[in-house]
């Protein structure tokens, strides 16, 4: 049996309507009580986060592992796993603390041996590079102290400890932490609220996390991802729902209880019903981008790479990506809408509408000859699989031999790490998102915004003159000077790089029940702590 989008809009447009799901459906979701969440959130099919940058891998880490600092509702660091922390007169020493109370689900102690080592692993990931370029020494004092020593200060320091974004800090058991992080680790022990239930695992289906019973939450107010985690429910359920109509039809029957990314010409569907509210947990909202493989023709010449920041339209692409003007703006500074370092040096190739002969032109400068050009389309991200399909349009368009690879998001990441061409299982075109207000400001550890070549993420674009300038972002000492330093490499990007182009900025809300409430509002990652679920 299969719903299709006119029923749904039918049935959705009725006050207090349900709609009829499939039988199958009802034998995966059987009904929930009110201590269970089951929430769609995507295929999760990576673990281990420091593998990846995929959204979905984060959620599942922040569940059942813990950090050192957490972002607090201001975008400010603060403790979480540490009680106390110091630096010395010089500052190149700092002295970290564990709190107490703090176990892994095996029963055993977290350590500051833990500690050490999962940050020699993040260390190895470019979230961690520049700590570990200017490191001396990090080790334990005892069990529950350890120190980083500095060769030369690092202000950046304790932000690069709590960021959320571009492999984030997550603490292991050091036996997990000393494997390198090319292999990943299996083994689903961390020190989080919430337990991963190995038996109840269902992959390609469903996944469950069980409430940490002996987690001890920090005693300061929950603010933001920071302060105290507690867990209101006794299981979430993560299902993966790849038919978003299907979704919506659980969450309506109440089935489910959220849906992380609903399809946006679905909204008025999801307002018009008294059971369910549309809210929006990222207010900086998503740049959506379309990355090019710098690697392969066309896009290894900086021309055709070019020609697409004149070709798109992001005032089209919002048309399909955000079709309520309220939730869709375009972009185009390499530092998002949102940041301080936001600004408007050498964009003078946006033009509404955008500008296809200009776009002709420089594909022919590039000596564009018909090569095709593979657009990997992700089919259970709504707002990319439209973006794909009239990307796919707009190029063929000014005759380039454009063709679409649909795939579930998983398979999609997963060829987007192929470096050979096309013919051989290669790409093209990626489309994916940042967080506007975390990604696009910090140069340092959203790998996206590096250009060094083949050891750096999925595009691989390569620009010396731009890395020089980016390894002064960590030693600039004041804001204004950042702002300067952001408009030159802005300057340089679009100039030499173009590594991506830009479809447009928009704002996501997911979808609830109304009886699920207490989500965290927080940009990029979804907390599955906090909620409360009521009787329906």
């Amino acid at each position: 049996m299969t719903i299709s989008r006119r029923d749904l809009i039918k049935v959705g447009m009725a006050a207090g309507a349900a709609v009829s799901i499939p039988s199958i459906l009802r034998a995966q979701t059987a009904p929930t009580d009110e201590r269970t969440v089951r929430m769609a959130m995507g295929d999760l099919t990576i673990f281990d986060p420091y593998t990846t940058t995929v959204t979905q891998t984060y959620n599942h880490a922040q569940a059942i592992y813990d950090t050192l600092f957490a972002l607090d509702s201001k975008l400010l660091p603060q403790p979480q796993m540490i009680g106390k922390w110091g630096i010395s007169d010089d500052k190149k020493t700092y002295t970290f603390e564990l709190r107490d109370g703090l176990g892994w689900h095996d029963g055993t102690s977290v350590t500051a041996a833990d500690c050490v080592a999962s940050i020699r692993r993040w260390g190895q990931t470019p979230g961690g590079l520049l700590v570990m370029e200017r490191a001396r020494d990090i080790s334990k004092k005892d069990d529950k102290t350890f120190t980083i020593a500095l060769k030369e200060p690092l202000g950046l320091l304790i932000d690069r400890l709590a960021e959320i974004s571009g492999y984030p800090l997550f603490i292991m058991r050091e036996k997990d932490a000393d494997h390198p992080p090319t292999e990943q680790v299996t083994a689903h022990i961390g020190s989080g609220p919430f337990k991963f239930n190995e038996t109840l695992a269902k992959p390609g289906s469903n996944f469950t996390y069980d409430r940490n019973d002996k987690y001890v939450p920090r005693t300061d107010p929950s603010n933001g991802f920071a302060g105290e985690k507690v867990v209101n429910v006794d299981r979430v359920v993560w299902e993966n729902m790849p038919d978003q109509q299907t979704s919506l039809a659980a969450l309506q029957a109440g089935e489910i209880d959220f849906i992380s990314n609903p399809p946006a010409d679905l909204y008025s569907v999801i307002e018009g019903d008294p059971n369910l509210a549309l809210q929006v947990l990222d207010k900086g909202g998503q740049d959506m981008w379309m990355s090019m493989n710098c690697l392969q023709k066309p896009f290894n010449n900086v021309k055709a790479r070019q020609a697409m920041l004149h070709l798109i339209d992001q005032e089209a692409f919002l048309r399909v990506i955000a079709p309520d003007p309220k939730y869709g703006h375009p972009v185009t500074s390499l530092f998002g809408n949102s940041t301080p370092y936001s600004n408007d040096e050498n964009t003078g190739w946006y033009k509404k509408g955008g500008n296809p002969e200009k776009a002709r032109e420089l594909l022919k400068e590039a000596g564009y000859a018909g090569e095709k050009v593979v657009i990997l389309q992700s089919t259970n991200w709504s707002q990319a699989s439209d973006a794909a399909q009239l990307l796919a349009t707009t190029l063929r368009q000014i005759g380039v031999n454009a063709e679409l690879a649909p795939g579930d998001w998983g398979s999609v990441v997963q060829r987007s790490k192929n470096k050979g061409p096309v013919d051989n299982g290669g790409w093209s075109v990626f489309i994916t998102s940042s967080s506007d207000s975390i990604e696009q400001s910090d140069p340092i550890s959203a790998d996206f915004l590096h250009a060094k070549g083949e050891t750096g993420s999925y595009g691989w674009p390569k620009s010396d003159d731009y890395e020089a300038l980016r390894a002064k972002w960590a030693d600039v000492g004041t804001l204004e000077e950042r702002k300067a330093l952001a408009r030159e490499m802005q300057r340089v990007w679009w100039d030499s790089v173009a590594g991506f182009a830009y479809l447009g900025q928009f704002v996501a809300p997911i979808a609830r029940r109304n009886t699920l409430t207490g989500l965290i509002e927080m940009p990029l990652l979804v907390a599955m702590w906090n909620m409360q679920k009521a009787s329906a």
